[in-house]
Order: C-alpha cells, then structure tokens, then sequence
C-alpha cells in the first residue's frame, strides 16, 4: 500500500474515533444532564420529617421560606370572614425550598376558593393581588382557644399548579401535610387581631413548615 492508502485508511481510522468520542462525549453529557435533572425534580418534591413542637399555644409555619411580610389586612377577599380585619403572615419560597404547604394548628376546614390568576414574581406586589390562588379557612383551635385561620397559597412566575386536597369539612391536626405549590411561590398565613394571638417570627426569618413557630397564643 502506497503512502496515499495508508494516508486514506488511517483518515477513516481518526474520523471512525473521532465519532466514537463525539457519541461517548455527547453520552456522558447527556447522562449527566439527566442526573441532574432528576436530583433537581428529587429535591423539590422532597418531604423532610418535621418535628412538630407539642406545645398547644404554639402555631406552626404553613410553609418553608423567609418572611417577605406581616401586617394586618381587610381586603383578604376571604369570604368567610368578611367585613374581618385579620393578621397576615406573608412567606415568599424560593424553588429551592420545600414547597409543601403543612396547617399551622388544628383546623377545621369550612371553605375553599380558588382564584384563577396571573403567574407574577412571588415577591412583587402583583403577585399578592392577581395571581393564581388557592385559600383553605376556618376554625382553628389552640390552648383552649377557637378562632378564624385560613392558608392562601399563591403561584409565581414558575409555579404552574396549586394542590390543596382539603374540602370543606376536612379535619387538620397541627403539623399535617395538605398541599403543595409546584416551583416558586408564595404562603400567606390569616390569624386572628386579638392581643392574645402574639406573632413570633420578623420579616426576613427564614422558617420551616411544621417546625418553625409562627405564632403563640398568650393564656
């Protein structure tokens, strides 16, 4: 074989490996691509065991996240308790926290609303008056004490789906786990205005559905 074969052949031999390499490159590319988008998907729809604090004067965070807001409000469009003012808690979750929504104290629940909405950044004012939302509401019951509470769940920019299974009648003990808020959203927490009902987190807390203490009730 002269010079220009076996120029020829090893031309096809580099082509036939640089493909080779090309397809294993582009395999444990794509390989990895997969990994982490399953460990991304795995992360989100995490459940961590919480340790609910047993303490009956004390209210649990709804959700996880940092604190965006807290005041008190009229205009909650919450219709079970209209013509109510009641204390907000505001909850902004990034898409790397947890996004399951747990009650903040025993709750019976007595109405449901869904609102169809826009999909705002959670933490623009937009968000908290035309996005998409969903709010439970009812009566909670706490060291002795009967009063209106109600969790509104509210989409983001990224959120595409609110999941509540709670209907009217429903039954919640502190702590349990009944719903979710699919990446990037925001909790609001309704409590009573009373002098009894004392909120134990400031705007900027990062807290933990479940285990982080929201609210006490002086006795």
């Amino acid at each position: 074989m002269g010079s220009g074969g076996v120029a020829l052949v090893l031309g096809i031999l580099w082509l036939f490996v640089a493909f080779y390499l090309q397809l294993r490159v582009a395999g444990i590319v794509l390989l990895a691509l997969t990994t982490l988008l399953w460990l991304a998907i795995a992360a989100f729809f995490r459940v961590p065991n919480r340790v609910i604090p047993s303490d009956e004067n004390l209210l649990v965070s709804p959700a996880d996240g940092v604190v965006r807001d807290i005041g008190i409000v009229s205009d909650h469009k919450i219709e079970l308790f209209e013509g109510q003012e009641l204390l907000c808690v505001g909850i902004f979750l990034s898409v790397l926290d947890v996004h399951i929504n747990r009650a903040p104290s025993e709750f019976k629940v007595e109405y449901k609303r869904y609102k169809e909405g826009r999909f705002h950044d959670a933490r623009s004012p937009e968000c908290i008056r035309e996005n998409e939302s969903l709010v439970i509401a009812g009566t909670g019951r706490a060291a002795g004490r009967v009063f209106p509470v109600a969790v509104r769940q509210v989409s983001g920019a990224i959120a595409r789906r609110i999941v509540c299974s709670p209907e009217p009648g429903a039954s919640l003990v502190k702590g349990e786990i009944y719903g979710m808020i699919k990446f990037g959203s925001r909790t609001e927490l309704y409590l009573p205005c009373e002098p009894w009902m004392k909120v134990a987190v400031a705007i900027g807390d990062k807290v933990r559905s479940g285990s982080s203490v929201i609210a006490r009730i002086d006795l």
